[in-house]
């Protein structure tokens, strides 16, 4: 069973602010070639309320040739309309588009696309990808790997629909398919990377080790046929304290480290220098806390390294992340016992040039050298955006980012020739499609950063067969992520419908979820007549207050964004809720503050079991809480009101709480939740919700209590 929306991002592209737009113009295929034809499609959304008739063009600079059928393109009211082309280009190169729709003579939506022409290869048919063909030189090279790619993840791919020109050339793949990992490792290995440092997560601690994200290694890398031709090490995700890291040293040396030992530094494919298994640690700072202090860390890593001895290895080599230039941050990794530092990325701040990205990361790398305190290992970066496009963003084409590697390279080479970071370099990143860093073949640069690195740092200029899964008739390895998305789409479809219920429309009612839809029903319809829908994920239903009501035991249902969401002087949030389950520390059934987000929107859930409502001026401030706890077994009316300067919270219609909270809330591009906290997250609500109505008005007292049956 897909789900229809695990995150929220497909859902908000198709809420476009325009009556009709384009929501989507780029190519099928991730990449396209020369002398062949390519296919394009292009949605359009019809955000009124009447049917459209629209011609289309597609203009193209000489040298493409575009084939358009030439039949009107119709567009049901509120629907949305398909539009498939081809495009052939004469010879290799970046070239501009442009989608043109008009209505008549007027135009009224319009769509850009640049597509990177590949240089023309014959097409043909093999039954698998061809061999790889390693490239290797002194210089160790080691590429950072984000495994977050799995086929029952398929929201994690949502930044790259803000960014399609970020489309990996495998599609939105699945990571665990062995012939996946081949493609990374002939990629890879073609160009000259030496090996993966795959992120590692462990989900809990204390206990014997499970993992999450771990199927790029297992399923895939370990399953392929061209596993034994790529080096892998793994670097240790702990920053989620409590979980990911250790609870004592008894775990580290009962679970963690022979699980290490048996399942990754035996395996033939490890990376080992001198016969030591390389190891990251992403937070090694956070291990003083695990384990007691900085001597027992200290001692924990020296046992570490006697237990790789006794496992046939000459030690262990452990590298610590850190991306600053702090000498007391350094001094403490000192302490801790690591071998060397590194930076799993560089942040540069301002949204620099690529020169002054370029020239930011050498003065980190130089600093860090001339402070002489822990030997590093040289990472450069690419580029860098963030998950939502959040801070700095900036990007070095791979032209410039040639020059970065050679002064890399360069300065490497002035390093102690017996310190492991005069023969290693680190590359950031090779597939953090969603965070904006990337190595690996994809749509805007092709293979351009891969063939810097080989003819950079391995003096290779003749160029390797840059063969994709298209040249030689496999693939594709996105099925799983299109069907996922389909049933999205089909989802928003669903929960655009235009319903209502006695009481609506009303002034100032912004949305009405009551989730009286059928039982089996994928979404939640606003029954205020406004087509404002939620998609419903792992969520069922029950009996009711009214009707149907949403049962919430760690599901969701979540309203995409639309600028009507954001509340600016006054709102007010309303629901019935009954539950049975106590001790709800830390649960929202109704929440737009989020990640990205903390200063802005408005939530009402449980804190400690007591009512909460909030609408926050700074990071997670203005919580409301009632005085008491809420009843249980019964159900309850909740609801929060502000003015502009006055928060008020309500139970059963009585008010039982109230904060000043002057000035206006701040607008984000958030989504709503109904029924937790965020898509996927723990801090849900356990109970029944129903009726969940939210206002771009305070409501008086006499309205909250009629609400809640009270006279």
């Amino acid at each position: 069973m897909v789900d229809l929306l695990s995150s929220v991002m497909a859902l908000t592209l198709f809420a476009p602010t325009e009556p009709l737009a384009v929501t989507r113009f780029e190519l099928v295929l991730p990449l396209a070639r020369a002398q062949r034809p390519a296919e394009l499609i292009a949605k359009v959304r019809n955000a009124t309320e009447q049917d459209a008739t629209l011609t289309a063009e597609i203009v193209a600079p000489p040298g493409l040739t575009v084939t358009l059928p030439p039949r009107p393109v119709i567009v049901a009211a509120q629907d949305e309309a398909t539009l498939t082309a081809t495009v052939t280009a004469a010879s290799a190169g970046e070239q501009p588009l442009s989608l043109v729709l008009r209505a008549g003579d007027q135009v009224v939506a319009r769509r850009e696309l640049r597509i990177n022409f590949l240089p023309p290869r014959a097409s043909e048919k093999l039954p698998y990808l061809p061999e790889p063909r390693p490239v290797r030189s002194k210089l160790l090279v080691g590429a950072h790997h984000c495994p977050l790619w799995e086929k029952d993840r398929p929201e994690m791919w949502n930044q790259l629909l803000v960014h399609p020109e970020r489309t990996p050339a495998l599609g939105f793949y699945d990571q665990a398919n062995p012939e996946v990992a081949d493609w990374e490792t002939k990629w890879a290995a073609d160009h000259g990377v030496d090996f993966f440092i795959y992120c590692w997560y462990r989900t809990s601690q204390g206990k014997p080790v499970e993992t999450m994200f771990s199927s790029a290694i297992h399923d895939g890398l370990f399953k392929s046929r061209y596993a034994s031709q790529m080096k892998f090490t793994i670097m240790w995700e702990n920053q989620n304290r409590g979980k990911a890291g250790v609870a004592d040293e008894a775990d580290l040396f009962g679970n963690l480290l022979p699980y290490w030992i048996d399942n990754y530094f035996k395996h033939p494919s490890y990376l080992k220098v001198d016969n030591r298994p390389v190891l990251f640690i992403y937070r090694p700072e956070f291990l003083v806390q695990d384990l007691g202090g900085e001597a027992q860390v200290r001692a924990a890593f020296d046992k570490m390294r006697e237990a790789c001895r006794q496992a046939g290895f000459a030690g262990l080599t452990i590298l610590g992340e850190y991306r600053g230039l702090d000498r007391r941050h350094l001094e403490l990794m000192q302490r801790l016992g690591l071998d060397y530092t590194f930076a799993y990325c560089w942040h540069v701040n301002n949204h620099p040039t690529p020169q002054q990205a370029i020239d930011a990361q050498l003065g980190y790398i130089k600093q860090t050298q001339a402070l002489g305190v822990l030997p590093q290992v040289v990472t450069v970066s690419q580029a860098w955006s963030g998950w939502r496009d959040e801070g700095s963003i900036w990007k070095i084409p791979p032209t410039e980012f040639r020059s970065l590697l050679a002064q890399a390279k360069e300065f490497i080479g002035t390093l102690p020739a017996d310190q492991l970071g005069s023969q290693m370099l680190l590359l950031d990143n090779w597939n953090e499609w969603g965070e904006g860093h990337y190595l690996a073949p994809y749509r805007e640069y092709g293979f351009g950063y891969l063939d810097a690195v080989r003819e950079v740092l391995h003096g290779e200029t003749s160029p390797p067969d840059d063969v994709l899964p298209q040249d030689i008739g496999l693939g594709p390895y996105d099925t799983a992520y299109w069907a996922w998305r389909n049933a999205a789409e089909a989802g928003r479809r669903l929960a655009s419908r235009k319903v209502t219920k006695p009481g609506a429309p009303a002034e100032g009612l912004v949305g009405w979820w009551a989730f009286d839809e059928d039982a089996a029903a994928p979404v939640a319809c606003d029954w205020s007549g406004q087509r404002r829908g939620a998609v419903i994920t792992r969520a069922t239903r029950a009996a009711g207050r009214d009707g149907q009501a949403l049962v919430c035991d760690g599901g969701w249902a979540v309203v995409p964004f639309q600028e009507a969401l954001n509340l600016s002087s006054a709102l007010s949030i309303e629901c019935w809720v009954r539950t049975t389950v106590t001790g709800q520390r830390n649960t929202w059934m109704v929440n737009r503050v989020l990640s990205g987000g903390t200063d802005t929107g408005f939530r009402l859930g449980l804190l400690d079991d007591k009512p909460c409502f909030e609408v926050p001026l700074t990071e997670f401030s203005h919580h409301l809480t009632a005085p008491q706890t809420l009843p249980t077994g019964r159900w309850v009316h909740l609801a929060g009101t502000f003015d502009g300067q006055l928060m008020r919270l309500y139970v059963d219609g009585v008010e039982v709480a109230t904060m000043p909270r002057p000035g206006p809330l701040k607008p984000s591009q958030l989504h709503l939740v109904l029924g937790n906290y965020e898509v996927n997250h723990t801090a849900c609500f356990h109970g029944l919700l129903d009726e969940v109505r939210l206002w771009s008005r305070a409501l008086t007292a006499a309205e909250v209590r009629r609400s809640a049956g009270q006279p």
